[in-house]
């Protein structure tokens, strides 16, 4: 009976214990875009052209005293086949697990290169989409980088600190494709600015690759103001097309060291939001291959998550410079693009 009673009484102290349980969330989350897209002797109907198509699974879990467990998982769709985008990879947009704490943010996996995050999201008023992509001539050393450790500092009066380093792993060559990224960020009410590089190993023989950017923007109430300055430098720096697309009767050659100036706005009126850029390539190789993009857009929200777009982009190449008017997803065919378009974020 005693053993009895001891055994009731245990079991009522277990009970009266506090249990711990992990608060955690997982949400699905999209983005559906296609338009209409005119370009030199080209007309079609494409995916992904003011922001990639995708699908996304993004988590957290509570692990006490402010840290969490997160993960994202992003697979780039293309809208008008059904297809996976980034050439079939499953999640070839994100694909990454790590730790947010008080601390800062680590976290491992295919994660975005900081040079492309800092020249889309800070200094082009088209956000890297539609005609008026400023990737279509400024900087390039890949958008995602594989087998990458990223960490994020906490904000400490507007200022943040990020460095990022990608394992290479290509067997048998020890500094091919390893990277290392560093970026320094400042927001202060309707300012924004951004220092960031991106360097990798270069091919066997040949130099590293850098590009590096200082990005701003700042919100005067009725317009926004954008600007961007860049280097880049070795093989890879800036975007190339070895298939010469306008027949030139000397074949182009990759740019090894250039500049890139870009300036844009974007002024709100009501619904609708007008964009404009300017960019030039400078190139300081002996080819002097330079190039300008001019672009013009507008944007109508029909609501806070769908929206409608309009955009129009010509470049002008010098000495058989080579460049072409993509969108967020494609390079393009040409030296000019009209896009017409609707997107909707779910």
């Amino acid at each position: 009976m005693k053993k009895i009673c001891l055994a009731v009484a245990t079991l009522g102290t277990i009970g009266a214990l506090p249990v711990v349980h992990a608060q955690s969330s997982v949400g699905v989350y999209g983005l559906m875009d296609a338009a209409v897209v005119q370009e030199r002797g080209l007309s079609k109907l494409t995916s992904g052209v003011s922001a990639g198509s995708r699908l996304g699974l993004r988590g957290t879990e509570s692990l006490g005293d402010g840290w969490q467990a997160v993960f994202t998982l992003e697979a780039g769709v293309q809208g008008d086949t059904g297809r996976s985008d980034q050439a079939g990879q499953l999640f070839g947009r994100q694909a990454f697990v790590g730790l947010n704490s008080p601390l800062g943010m680590l976290t491992v996996g295919r994660q975005y290169n900081l040079q492309s995050q800092a020249l889309t999201d800070v200094a082009d008023p088209f956000e890297g989409g539609m005609a008026g992509a400023s990737t279509n001539l400024a900087g390039y050393s890949a958008t995602r980088i594989d087998n990458t450790v990223r960490y994020t500092s906490p904000e400490m009066r507007g200022v943040t600190a990020t460095v990022m380093y990608g394992f290479g792993e290509h067997t048998g060559v020890a500094a091919d494709q390893r990277s290392l990224g560093l970026a320094l960020g400042y927001v202060n009410g309707p300012l924004t600015l951004r220092l960031a590089r991106q360097s990798r190993g270069g091919e066997f023989g040949k130099a590293d690759v850098n590009n590096t950017i200082l990005a701003g923007n700042y919100n005067f109430g009725v317009a926004t103001a954008f600007a961007g300055y860049g280097r880049n430098t070795g093989d890879g720096s800036t975007m190339f097309f070895a298939e010469n697309p306008y027949g030139a009767a000397q074949a182009p050659a990759q740019s090894t060291d250039s500049r890139d100036a870009i300036v844009g706005v974007a002024v709100p009126l009501g619904a609708t939001t007008l964009l404009a850029s300017f960019i030039h390539k400078d190139d300081r190789d002996a080819a002097n291959r330079d190039a300008q993009q001019l672009a013009i857009g507008a944007t109508y929200a029909l609501s806070k998550r769908s929206k409608i777009y309009l955009a129009y982009a010509h470049i002008r190449n010098r000495n058989d410079a080579a460049y072409m008017v993509g969108n967020a997803t494609e390079v393009g065919t040409g030296d000019r693009a009209l896009n017409i378009g609707l997107r909707h974020a779910f």
